[in-house]
């Protein structure tokens, strides 16, 4: 059997397999480096609906009608009260608490987020370094990180609500970052701080609003910033577009596109298109996952009873965004538009070569 058409045909499939396996290799060594990234940029995370929030302040004061002083249940009414823009009587709730049972972490921390959320930055710097005096460990670190967003809003005059990009605040949250730490300690520990910073904002997101333009941008920031083995320009990337989703009919719309175009700069393999098409697939993927979990939980508020134990069976663990394929930009060449016109061309080749080769040794 002649084995030459066959090889022919395996070199020239050769670089499907080996582009499968790198680029999904690639987006996952992204990935690895900050698990979930990817949910939480395109919103497939354990969330709730405004309507459950809604449902949770009822239950929640029909429960302090029979425990007023409980705790718990101040921060549960105080956080939906905020999740449903009602952040005057979020902070009404939590100052109510303070004086009940002053000095408490969860108060403080709810605190300074509301504040902030309100527009007043002076007030929520102050809740946040008290509640991170509090406890520094708590949430691995976010109010930390939320501090110093904080205070590179409060640094840079940002007006409420800010121009976006807030990178048109020059210099940038990652370069305000690396003014506040010494020369000497920024290049002995500017990755772990940039890695530190990573988490906090992946936290803030999941916590405060994954569809705030703000968050997004500093994470891009952050990701692009960070010096990896392989750098995360993909996910920084995501976060400017889904940034530039969410300002569409604005100046901020083109200069976050931009700033998507320009991180994928020195991607050989990777075109903007082919990203934003990829994205389109995850937010759509993230999409119907939600629609799904806010129907669940308007069915079981329908239903009455529990709806967190409900919840808390269904959503045990955090969903996963589907991944695909990306293609380098030189596969393009062997699209069928290429490929087809070039296997003729090599048959064409080969039966002549084969010809001729019969001609001479009947000769």
């Amino acid at each position: 059997m002649n084995r030459r058409p066959i090889a022919v045909f395996a070199l020239l499939g050769a670089p499907f397999l080996l582009a499968c396996i790198w680029d999904r290799d690639t987006l996952q060594m992204e990935r690895s480096r900050f698990p979930s990234a990817l949910e939480l940029i395109t919103g497939k995370f354990r969330r709730h609906s405004p309507e459950y929030y809604q449902w949770r302040i009822a239950d929640r004061l029909a429960k302090l009608e029979t425990d007023p002083t409980s705790l718990p249940l101040l921060d549960d009414l105080a956080v939906a009260y905020e999740k449903t823009g009602d952040t005057a009587k979020a902070i009404e709730i939590m100052e109510r608490k303070e004086q009940l049972a002053p000095g408490k972490y969860e108060t403080a921390a709810n605190l300074g987020t509301f504040f902030v959320h309100a527009g007043d930055l002076e007030s929520g710097l102050k809740w946040i370094r008290r509640a991170i005096e509090i406890n520094p460990d708590a949430h691995f670190g976010r109010e930390v990180v939320q501090q110093h967003v904080v205070e590179f809003l409060i640094d840079r005059r940002v007006e409420f609500p800010p121009t976006l990009p807030l990178s048109s605040y020059s210099p940038n949250f990652v370069d305000f970052l690396r003014e506040k730490m010494g020369t000497e300690r920024r290049l002995e520990a500017e990755g772990e701080l940039l890695r530190r910073i990573n988490h906090g904002l992946l936290g803030m997101v999941r916590f405060g609003n994954s569809d705030s333009p703000v968050l997004l941008e500093l994470l891009g920031d952050a990701l692009n910033a960070g010096r990896w083995p392989e750098d995360s320009s993909r996910l920084a990337t995501r976060c400017y577009l889904k940034a530039s989703y969410q300002t569409r009919g604005t100046p901020a719309e083109a200069k976050y596109r931009q700033l998507a175009k320009d991180g994928l700069g020195v991607q050989k393999n990777a075109t903007f298109s082919d990203l934003e098409t990829r994205f389109g697939v995850e937010l759509a993927d993230a999409a119907s996952w939600y629609t799904e979990l806010r129907e669940n939980e308007l069915r079981w508020i329908a239903e009455g009873g529990d709806v967190d134990a409900k919840y808390d069976a269904e959503y045990y663990a955090d969903p996963v965004s589907v991944t695909t394929i990306e293609w380098p930009s030189w596969m393009k060449l062997l699209s069928p538009w290429y490929v087809v016109p070039l296997l003729g061309v090599v048959v064409t080749l080969y039966l002549s070569l084969r010809r001729r080769r019969t001609r001479s040794l009947r000769q």
